[in-house]
C-alpha cells in the first residue's frame, strides 16, 4: 500500500486579508515540507477568511480570491515547494462574473492549480446562509496523487449524508479530504468524531478532516482536526483552540485497488459526476522516519468555554486593530470574569478598569474591584459618578427606575468618553440571562463594542469564575448579585433565582420550547408566563446589543432572528 505523509494545517485566517492569508499558507506549507509532508491541507475559504457574508457579492473580492489562488501556486513553486501538494479553500465563480459563486477547494502542485472542487452541500441553518451566497457543485473531484486517489470535499459535505461521500465510495477512493470552517459550540467535539467515523464508513475510505482555528466577529473556530480510517480507527487528533500542524503517515489503498462496495447509510450520491485528475508531478520522496501526530487530550467544559471566550476576544481586538480594552469594574461577578478573560486574551498592559461608584455602591464592592485590579496588574482608576448624577437631577425631575437607569447611563458616558479620548475598545459585561430578560439599561451598562459574556448564562458565569479562580476575588463569587442602583438592591428583587431562571431560558431560547412544554417540564406556570413575557419584550434591546462570542447551539444574533414588532405571545 502506498504511504502518504499528510499535514493538516489547523490555522487562523482573517476575513478580507487575502494577501496575509496567502502568506500564511506559504509559511505553513514550508513547515509542512520541513516535516516531510507530501500533501498539506488548509481550512475552508482559507484565502478569503470565513465567513465573508455579503462580501461575496463584490465581484472584486471573488476576482481577488481567484487571482490569489493562481499566484499562490506560482509562489509555492518559487519557494521550492512545487512538489508539495497544497489543498486550500477559496471563493470562485463559474460563467459570467457575479454568477454561480462557489465555495471552492483547490489542489496546487508544480506551480499550477491542478484541480478544483465546488462544495455540494450548502448549510442554511443557524448562523449559516450559504444558499444565499453560493451555488452547489455537482461533481466530485478525485485527484490521483502519490499512487492514491484522493477526493476533495468541503465542510458541510461531511455534515450531511449522501452526495460527495457516497460518490467517493462509488469512485473507490483511498482518502477523502474534508476542509472545514466549522464554528465552535460547547461539546461540538463530542459530535465531530462519531460523524467523521460515519462518513469514513460511508465513503469506505480514510477521512482527513481539517478545521480552522480562530475567531471572526461572533464565531469562534476550535480546530479539532483529525484523521479516521475507513474502519473507524482514530489515528490522530489535534487540540482545540490551538494553531498547529498535524502530521501523520497514512498507509492507503493504491489507486484502482479499491473494490466496488455496497452503499452504507445513504445510497444517494445526488447524481454527482466524478471528475478525475491525475497529478503530473510526482509526490516528493517519503522519509524513513515515522510521523505520528498523536491524539490530543479532551478538555473539560469550563476550560473549553474559557478558551473560546479568550480566543474570541483576542481575535476581535487584534484583527480590528484595537490597542486596548476598557471596562467598568463594579466588584461583581460579571465584570470580574470579563476582566479576567481580557487579561488572559491580551495581557494586563492592554486592559483598563474603571470603578464608578455611586451613593449606593457598597464598600465591599469597591474593595473587590480594587482587589481584582491589584491581583491582575491591570490599569485601574476610580471615577465617582454621584456628582454627575446630582447635576442631572438638579436639572431634571426624575424618580424611581429613571434614577436607577440614569446612574447606569452616566457610567456608560464615562466609559465611552475614555474610549474616545484614549482609544480603548469598551467591553460590556451583561450575561446571556440578563440579555434574555432585558435586565440591563439601554445606553447604560449595555454600551460597548464587544461583549464576551453575551452567550454565557449567569449560572455558567459562576462556574467559570470558580474554575478560573484568582485574580477573581472570592467575595465576588459568593455575594448575592446586585446592580447596586438603589439601597439594598439584589437581582432576586426583579428576577427569579438564576438556577431557576436559566433552565427556563435555555428551554425557550436555545431549544425553542413553548409555554406548555416548559410547564410540562415542571416549571411553575406563573413563572413561565412572566419569564416568557420578559424575553419577548426585550427583543428591541437585544437588537441593539454589542456582538459577543457564540458558545452555545443558539446565541442571540444570527442564530435567533425574531421580529421586534410582534404581538404573538405564548399561551394567549
Amino acid at each position: 500500500m502506498p504511504t502518504l505523509r499528510i499535514a493538516l494545517a489547523q490555522v487562523n485566517s482573517t476575513v478580507g486579508d487575502i494577501a496575509g492569508n496567502a502568506a500564511s499558507v506559504r509559511r505553513w506549507s514550508r513547515s509542512a515540507a520541513d516535516a516531510g509532508a507530501q500533501l498539506v491541507a488548509f481550512p475552508e475559504m482559507m484565502l478569503t477568511g470565513y465567513p465573508i457574508e455579503d462580501l461575496v457579492f463584490r465581484q472584486s473580492l471573488v476576482t481577488a480570491s481567484r487571482n490569489a489562488l493562481y499566484q499562490l501556486a506560482v509562489d509555492l513553486a518559487a519557494d521550492g515547494l512545487g512538489d508539495l501538494a497544497v489543498v486550500v479553500g477559496y471563493v470562485d465563480h463559474e460563467g459570467a462574473p457575479g454568477r454561480k459563486r462557489r465555495d471552492a477547494s483547490a489542489l496546487l502542485l508544480g506551480g499550477e492549480v491542478v484541480a478544483t472542487y465546488f462544495k455540494h452541500h450548502l448549510p442554511n441553518y443557524g448562523v449559516f446562509d450559504e444558499n444565499r451566497y453560493f451555488e452547489p457543485g455537482n461533481a466530485l473531484t478525485v485527484v490521483r496523487f502519490g499512487g492514491v486517489d484522493v477526493a476533495l470535499t468541503v465542510c458541510e459535505d461531511l455534515w450531511q449524508a449522501g452526495g460527495p461521500f457516497t460518490a467517493a465510495r462509488k469512485a473507490g477512493v483511498g482518502m477523502v479530504l474534508n476542509i472545514n470552517a466549522s464554528p465552535y459550540e460547547l461539546n461540538k467535539d463530542d459530535v465531530r468524531l462519531p460523524l467523521v467515523k460515519r462518513r469514513a464508513a460511508e465513503a469506505g475510505a480514510t477521512v482527513a478532516y481539517v478545521n480552522m482555528v480562530g475567531a471572526q466577529d461572533e464565531l469562534v473556530f476550535d480546530g479539532d482536526s483529525m484523521i479516521v480510517t475507513a474502519g473507524g480507527e482514530l489515528l490522530t487528533r489535534a487540540g482545540q483552540f490551538t494553531e498547529e500542524l498535524l502530521v501523520q503517515d497514512l498507509s492507503l489503498p493504491a489507486a484502482d485497488s479499491v473494490p466496488n462496495q455496497a452503499p452504507v447509510e445513504q445510497p444517494a450520491d445526488d447524481g454527482m459526476s466524478i471528475t478525475s485528475v491525475t497529478a503530473a508531478v510526482d509526490a516528493r520522496p517519503g522519509r524513513s522516519d515515522k510521523a505520528d501526530g498523536g491524539i490530543a487530550d479532551r478538555i473539560a467544559d469550563e476550560e473549553e468555554i474559557w478558551s473560546a471566550l479568550v480566543l474570541g476576544l483576542r481575535d476581535y481586538v487584534n484583527k480590528n486593530g484595537f490597542r486596548s480594552v476598557i471596562l467598568g469594574l463594579s466588584g461583581g461577578i460579571d465584570s470580574a470574569v470579563v476582566a479576567t478573560i481580557a487579561l488572559d486574551a491580551l495581557g494586563p498592559d492592554r486592559v483598563f478598569g474603571v470603578s464608578m461608584p455611586s451613593g449606593y455602591s457598597s464598600a465591599h464592592s469597591r474593595d473587590d474591584a480594587a482587589e481584582l485590579a491589584k491581583r491582575a496588574g491591570l490599569d485601574y482608576r476610580v471615577e465617582p459618578i454621584q456628582p454627575m448624577v446630582d447635576a442631572f437631577l438638579a436639572n431634571l425631575s426624575l424618580s424611581g427606575l429613571a434614577v436607577e437607569n440614569l446612574q447606569a447611563r452616566v457610567r456608560g458616558v464615562i466609559l465611552m468618553a475614555l474610549s474616545n479620548q484614549e482609544g480603548h475598545l469598551v467591553l460590556t459585561t451583561g450575561n446571556k440571562s440578563e440579555l434574555a430578560v432585558g435586565y440591563s439599561t439601554l445606553y447604560g451598562d449595555s454600551v460597548g463594542g464587544f461583549n464576551p459574556l453575551k452567550d454565557v448564562p449567569k449560572t455558567m458565569v459562576y462556574r467559570l469564575a470558580r474554575w478560573r479562580g484568582s485574580p477573581i476575588p472570592s467575595n465576588s463569587i459568593t455575594k448575592p448579585p446586585s446592580a447596586e442602583l438603589r439601597p439594598d438592591q439584589k437581582d432576586s428583587d426583579s428576577l427569579p433565582e438564576y438556577d431557576v431562571l436559566d433552565p427556563i431560558l435555555a428551554g425557550y431560547v436555545d431549544h425553542d420550547m413553548g409555554r406548555d412544554d416548559l410547564i410540562a417540564a415542571g416549571n411553575d406556570e406563573a413563572l413561565v408566563d412572566r419569564v416568557l413575557r420578559m424575553v419577548d419584550l426585550a427583543e428591541y434591546k437585544r437588537r441593539q446589543s454589542a456582538p459577543g462570542t457564540k458558545i452555545s447551539g443558539k446565541a442571540f444574533g444570527r442564530d435567533r432572528r425574531l421580529p421586534i414588532t410582534n404581538r404573538f405571545r405564548e399561551g394567549v
